[in-house]
């Protein structure tokens, strides 16, 4: 009696483990739900923050809205007990914080530089008022403007619908529309002076009179054309290697009135006569009467004739003398040969 009893309870034992064996093959696995946990930072793309913005695993309360998010383009910070308490009135239990003390809240944006508003400025008063090249035109408001936070999903750039423009005074008043959104816009007006420029080159120091002009001794600046006339250097080129007429000050424009050639030939120097005619070219001692550059015409005494000759500088202290007819050459002395 006994023994029959011990055979069936280690069967009934046997029947039991493979039963709970079989159940927990055929039993899907439960996955416990993640951790909800609070992120350091986010950026937000709207005017509202969702828990989802700012909690990871957040579940079905992602798209809740809680907070309002900042203005486009600004960045704030939420404390993480503020996330803590708003998540827990929509029933996230558990939240956590992994030790940060705030979360860094950026509202995405796209950003419009005051310089494409200029641009736009200059492009319409080139073109309606036909004041030459864009970039020749400065735009100065008379309200600087900001750099202009819009929607990321705004298009197309700024673009001025009415300009007015005073050519004597310079002053305009423009009105632009500016993409903000899909398919908004906005009106901006801005007003200020417009003006034609144009390069111009100065000294970056005093110069006195007769002193050769290096490229380091110059700047570029853009000035006003109608203040600077017509006279003045607008390129580097046009100044380097040449000398000072007179004496030249820093902050004023170049004009070409002001450079002369470097002189090749100084007063009463001795120099080499060059007596170019058909056939023949004669050389003889002259002494200059006065300075020139390269391709003045001075007058020169010839040291042999004692007779005043007037000829081309050619480089430095020589003259070249040209005439058609031999008849000169009785002024220079004899041929030692002869």
């Amino acid at each position: 009696m006994i023994r029959r009893f011990a055979v069936t309870v280690a069967v009934l034992t046997t029947v039991a483990a493979l039963a709970a064996s079989a159940s927990a093959q055929t039993l899907p696995n439960i996955v416990e739900p993640a951790q909800p946990v609070l992120k350091a930072e986010a950026t937000i793309t709207g005017n509202i923050v969702r828990v989802g913005d700012l909690v990871e695993n957040a579940g079905i309360i992602a798209n809740v809205a809680i907070f309002r998010a900042p203005d486009l383009g600004q960045t704030g910070t939420v404390p993480a007990e503020a996330v803590v308490e708003a998540v827990r009135a929509h029933a996230l239990i558990g939240l956590n914080t992994a030790g940060i003390g705030e979360v860094v809240v950026t509202r995405d944006s796209r950003a419009i530089p005051v310089a494409e508003i200029e641009q736009s400025v200059a492009r319409a008063l080139s073109v309606r008022f036909n004041l030459g090249d864009v970039k020749d035109i400065a735009v100065n408001f008379e309200r600087d403007p900001r750099v202009i936070y819009v929607e990321p999903s705004a298009k197309g750039d700024p673009r001025v619908a009415r300009i007015a423009y005073d050519k004597r005074s310079g002053r305009f008043d423009a009105m632009l529309e500016i993409p903000t959104g899909a398919a908004n816009r906005g009106i901006l007006r801005l007003n200020g002076h417009a003006a034609v420029t144009t390069d111009v080159v100065m000294v970056s120091h005093n110069i006195e009179r007769g002193v050769l002009i290096k490229n380091a001794d110059l700047v570029v600046e853009r000035r006003p054309r109608a203040q600077v006339g017509h006279d003045i250097v607008a390129d580097r080129a046009h100044a380097v290697g040449l000398v000072a007429r007179s004496s030249l000050q820093p902050g004023q424009p170049l004009r070409s009135a002001q450079l002369m050639k470097a002189e090749l030939v100084q007063r009463t120097e001795t120099v080499t006569l060059v007596y170019q005619v058909p056939g023949i070219t004669l050389t003889v001692r002259g002494k200059a009467i006065e300075g020139g550059a390269e391709g003045d015409v001075i007058s020169v005494l010839n040291e042999q004739s004692k007779r005043t000759v007037q000829g081309v500088i050619v480089g430095p202290g020589r003259v070249v003398i040209s005439t058609g007819s031999p008849r000169l050459a009785a002024n220079l002395p004899p041929s030692s040969g002869n």
